[in-house]
């Protein structure tokens, strides 16, 4: 595969697709994924961790941190994460991108074997995430090595199979940014610019590192309409943080829909905003002029907000969120830019 067989397609884990095919898609999910902190990630666990099966019985308590439950980090099942998925296809979605990256468990296969048993198509990030979770191997290589890393795994497959990625990221950042994670974004950067990819960030959880991201990427001669920001509803609560950063052209990325308790495990500190709130940022941003700049998704990384086990799924932005925007002032055409348009813009290589 060359960058030119690329242009102007989309590359999903089963192969190119032509973007107008794409329709309602979510930009930012995990269908499988270990978010265990490496250090939990054995049999002989500290104290305050439990390695007891998520069931309607605890998943509350693991998802208001009342304990860490190694099984809620860790979706691995494919038989349920299979019937979420026809679910989301029953409410509406077409497309789901994974961005489960180095240090998370990608399993290109599934995915190819998921998008080949349903009839959603899948897109793959590729790169690492941040430092705690970072491979081994990433300590010692340069930026010009992991440039041709990313590179790779889009052009020829990623994490030892010929299954391709089709997006950049999630790439790892955090309050303060670590030397590490700036080489992996240079590489990411870098391979950007080489195969015409758009780009993910997972920022740190400071309301000024989006902008540091953005300032930074732009720098590096980043294409900034190619740059997409995550989470942005767990970072910026101020409009005038929130519309400097649109203002650099970037992608602005509401992905926690469905998170509605106010409790937000990797940062108590932060109050999350519930689904009602996030749609009227959205707003806000849609009345200043940046519609074309919105994705949202769920970011789905833990058991518990699947709904085998008492969450919402892969189709609640389809089944509840949309006609949620409906009631306060969105119309259809707006609603298709941000799950249709937008998304087919970003996913096609250019």
């Amino acid at each position: 595969m060359t960058p030119e067989d690329l242009k102007g397609k989309v590359q999903t884990v089963t192969g190119l697709v032509d973007p107008a095919t794409l329709g309602p898609t979510l930009m930012h999910e995990h269908l499988f994924i270990d978010l265990n902190p490496p250090a939990f990630r054995c049999s002989d666990l500290p104290e305050g961790v439990s390695d007891a099966a998520i069931d309607l019985c605890n998943c509350f308590r693991a998802a208001y941190g009342q304990g860490h439950f190694t099984d809620n980090y860790r979706i691995d099942d494919f038989a349920v994460v299979k019937a979420e998925i026809e679910e989301m296809y029953r409410a509406g979605g077409r497309t789901v991108v994974d961005l489960t990256v180095g240090g998370l468990g990608p399993r290109p296969l599934l995915l190819r074997r998921m998008a080949e048993e349903t009839q959603v198509a899948l897109v793959m990030g590729c790169g690492h995430y941040v430092e705690e979770y970072q491979l081994a191997e990433t300590a010692g290589m340069t930026v010009d090595q992991l440039a041709a890393q990313i590179t790779g795994q889009i052009l020829d497959g990623a994490w030892g199979t010929d299954v391709r990625a089709g997006i950049i990221g999630e790439i790892g950042c955090q309050s303060p940014w670590t030397d590490r994670e700036k080489r992996v974004m240079d590489g990411a950067v870098e391979a950007m610019k080489a195969t015409g990819a758009a780009l993910n960030v997972h920022p740190g959880r400071e309301a000024t590192q989006p902008q540091e991201v953005a300032d930074y990427v732009r720098a590096r001669g980043g294409r900034m309409e190619r740059l997409i920001l995550s989470h942005i509803d767990r970072t910026i609560f101020d409009e005038d943080i929130l519309f400097r950063l649109a203002d650099t052209g970037c992608m602005i990325e509401y992905d926690l829909f469905g998170w509605e308790t106010s409790y937000y495990w990797p940062n108590p500190g932060i109050d999350l905003p519930n689904d009602a709130v996030r749609v009227q940022w959205l707003r806000k941003l849609v009345e200043r002029g940046h519609l074309d700049q919105i994705l949202i998704s769920h970011d789905i990384c833990t058991k518990g907000r699947l709904e085998r086990f008492g969450g919402h799924g892969f189709q609640h932005i389809f089944a509840n969120v949309v006609p949620l925007l409906l009631r306060r002032d969105f119309d259809q055409a707006e609603v298709d830019r941000i799950l249709v348009a937008n998304p087919a813009r970003l996913l096609t290589f250019h």
